[in-house]
């Protein structure tokens, strides 16, 4: 019973710890109103919460493994506490800026529950499951609508206090509900980190969380206090809209792990990052509020759907290591959210507009897109590969001249020929002389009408003993249907061939 409450209790758990997470930005237009600040230093106050919250994701991530979600979840709601209380009294920048870096644990808690959560679930369903918890981020969109609707009531400090019965709450809900028997890793950090930080994988994985999580992270702490300067929309209606985009972002997460659990993800990050490029290039272009609100909202729908999408990617190429591997995307999808208010509001500074800001962000989306197309393939032809490494059937490959590309280790046992006597070389090097010169003439004809020939063939190995072979050559053509090379694939049959001759024989005698 406690393993089935897993799933809702850490999804919670992660709403209220991304509610926490957002309370400077949701309130900042409020919060400004009693402290002065420049523009520039809103920015800043907006931002520094991603710092720990991206820097802490790896150690948490490593320290569910060893001690458990249950642990690390009420650790994480206490340590809060101190920090929700400090800002509610802040009276001066500084004051919010490390009120601001330490309730960025609440963002650091993600890595809790992808590191501890697929441990519940086959593999084949991690992909939803990360998606499901991965929906607590609409704790975001909860403080963006809920916080400024109780600051026009109470006022900004009192909001910020009711936060801390809400911690208190969940610390003793995990307590009483967390999962003590949880399966624990033991692996040292370091060991972890020398084991995948090579595979390039891990980064290209980072890049694209980057820029799908932190531009949900950065819309949602840049939206609220935006969208009442520049479009001069009331505190409670820009804090709406911000919720609007949250939550469209909260539900095409799980709806992404789904599909990606169904369809291929790498195909599915190739119409995300296409989407992205498309709104970025909208949003440059300063246009009007309804305009502004399609750039937005296509945002935090392909946004959302990536998310989903990166966390099923992971565990398939780091299914020993997924632990580590979630921290450290996670982080970076964490310090994606932190730099772009920084240089948008820079830019807007220097330039008067945003639009190289975003025009910015569509490149960078665009190389992604380029980034996950070469993936698709390469991933394929690393697939061909493996086939022809591991078959038992001898392989080889020619250009359209018939000079040897590349042949298998099972030619080479076979045949006798190694891979580098054989490339550049002809078939006819395999030539037994036992066929006649029509019966190639045939051979190609059949293969130039049909792109494929069939049947039994003698040929010689190194050592000048003959065999014969079931063989199989296909034509290989490129998109525009031109053949580019011949695949040939073939088995030795000799000694069938013999036993079959054995027992004609012996038919015969009878």
């Amino acid at each position: 019973m406690i393993q089935k409450m897993q799933l809702p209790l850490q999804t919670m758990n992660l709403i209220v710890g991304f509610m926490v997470w957002v309370i400077l930005s949701s309130l900042l237009s409020f919060i400004i109103e009693d402290i002065q600040i420049t523009p520039q230093q809103a920015a800043w106050v907006t931002a520094i919460p991603v710092i720990l919250g991206s820097i802490l994701r790896v150690p948490l991530g490593y320290l569910t493994n060893l001690l458990g979600a249950r642990l690390i979840f009420i650790i994480s709601f206490i340590l809060l506490i101190p920090p929700v209380y400090y800002i509610s009294i802040a009276d001066s920048f500084i004051d919010l800026v490390i009120g601001g870096l330490f309730i960025g644990i609440g963002g650091a808690i993600f890595s809790v529950g992808v590191t501890s959560l697929p441990k519940y679930y086959s593999k084949e369903r991690h992909g939803f499951v990360n998606g499901i918890y991965g929906a607590g981020n609409i704790g975001t969109a909860i403080t963006a609508f809920a916080a400024p609707v109780l600051a026009a009531k109470f006022g900004w400090s009192t909001t910020v206090q009711f936060y801390m019965v809400l911690l208190g709450i969940f610390i003793l809900a995990n307590i009483f509900m967390g999962d003590r028997q949880e399966t624990k890793v033991k692996t040292p950090l370091i060991q972890q980190i020398k084991s995948v930080y090579k595979n390039e994988k891990l980064w290209l994985f980072s890049l694209f969380y980057f820029i799908t999580f932190g531009s949900f992270v950065a819309f949602t702490v840049y939206l609220p206090n935006f969208l009442v300067s520049e479009f001069n929309l009331a505190q409670v209606d820009a804090g709406l809209r911000t919720a609007g985009f949250i939550a469209i972002a909260t539900v095409t997460r799980p709806l992404g792990g789904w599909l990606a659990d169904r369809f291929n993800p790498l195909i599915m990050l190739m119409y995300i990052f296409a989407g992205f490029t498309l709104a970025a290039m909208l949003l440059s272009f300063a246009p009007s509020i309804n305009l502004y609100t399609v750039g937005c909202l296509t945002i935090a729908s392909v946004a959302g759907a990536g998310n989903g999408v990166i966390f099923k990617l992971v565990p398939m190429y780091f299914n020993k290591q997924a632990g580590i591997v979630n921290g450290i995307v996670a982080a970076m999808g964490g310090l994606g959210g932190f730099f772009p208010p920084l240089i948008l509001t820079s830019l807007y500074t220097l330039t008067g507009h945003y639009a190289i800001g975003f025009m910015a962000l569509s490149q960078i989306a665009l190389a992604s897109l380029v980034i996950v197309i070469w993936m698709y393939y390469h991933d394929k032809l690393t697939l061909s590969h493996q086939v022809m490494k591991t078959t038992p059937l001898g392989m080889m490959v020619t250009d359209i001249n018939g000079k040897i590309v590349t042949v298998n280790p099972a030619f080479t046992e076979h045949t006798g020929y190694s891979l580098e006597e054989s490339v550049g070389n002809n078939p006819k090097m395999l030539s037994s002389g036992k066929q006649s010169k029509e019966f190639y003439q045939k051979m190609w004809i059949e293969l130039k009408n049909k792109d494929f020939w069939q049947g039994e063939i003698w040929n010689k190995r190194k050592d000048g003993s003959h065999y014969l072979e079931w063989l199989t050559i296909n034509a290989i053509k490129d998109d525009s249907g031109e053949i580019i090379q011949y695949a040939g694939v073939f088995s030795d049959i000799t000694e069938k061939n013999k036993i079959a001759e054995n027992k004609l024989e012996s038919r015969k005698i009878n």
